[in-house]
């Protein structure tokens, strides 16, 4: 039996191997006219085998540079187009330069970072520690967000030195806001709405009622 995995590996699986079979064969034409003559009748059944290639910009360039790839450009055809290097293909993307994350506590986000930076490079002054104060108390929302437990203001005031290598240093008995909304007092100002809403629409009850009794006493006299 001939199985597959026997066979010569397929430089573009996409195409199978049929397609794969054709380019060989056309390799082994000894007269270049004939190589050319036929490679055009592959193309065309490779375009027709894969209509999606027909909606990107240039397709049939795209078409003959699989060409070369199939026949891993050991074709001699005259192309259109000039007929890409291999090294080029080959290439490896170059990477990207993110931005290493966070050593140990991603989960304070990068912006924690970039506002130590700015806040530490300002004057002593009284403004420079009330945003110490503002960024400490956001770097303990954000761990709450994140592990959605309570956390002793001793470990943010201690991450906190770590994070700016010293240069924020509070003092260990910093008192740190809770990092949660107050529900009470958000229940406390819906209660008050609703009682305002309400006592409104009492009023404009009472006011209807009184405008419809004095209606009926007038067509009563």
């Amino acid at each position: 039996m001939d199985y597959n995995t026997q066979r010569k590996k397929l430089q573009l699986p996409e195409y199978g191997r049929n397609i794969h079979k054709m380019v060989e064969w056309v390799k082994t034409l000894p007269k270049k006219e004939d190589r050319n003559k036929q490679i055009k009748a592959v193309i065309s059944v490779m375009g027709n085998l894969n209509t999606h290639l027909r909606d990107v910009n240039d397709f049939r360039h795209k078409l003959w540079d699989h060409i070369q790839i199939i026949s891993d450009f050991q074709i001699d055809i005259d192309s259109p187009y000039p007929v890409p290097e291999k090294k080029d293909l080959q290439e490896k993307p170059k990477k990207l330069p993110y931005k290493a994350n966070l050593p140990n506590v991603p989960y304070y986000g990068r912006y924690i970072l970039e506002m130590m930076d700015i806040v530490l490079k300002l004057e002593e002054s009284e403004k420079k520690q009330s945003m110490i104060m503002l960024i400490a108390n956001q770097v303990k929302k954000a761990y709450i967000a994140w592990n959605k437990d309570n956390v002793k203001d001793e470990l943010i005031i201690k991450d906190l030195y770590n994070l700016s290598h010293g240069a924020i240093n509070l003092d260990i008995n910093t008192k740190l806001c809770s990092g949660k909304l107050n529900t009470q007092i958000i229940a406390k100002n819906d209660n008050q709405h609703q009682k305002k809403n309400g006592n409104k629409n009492n009023g404009k009850k009472k006011n209807n009622q009184n405008n419809n009794n004095q209606q009926q006493k007038k067509k009563n006299n």
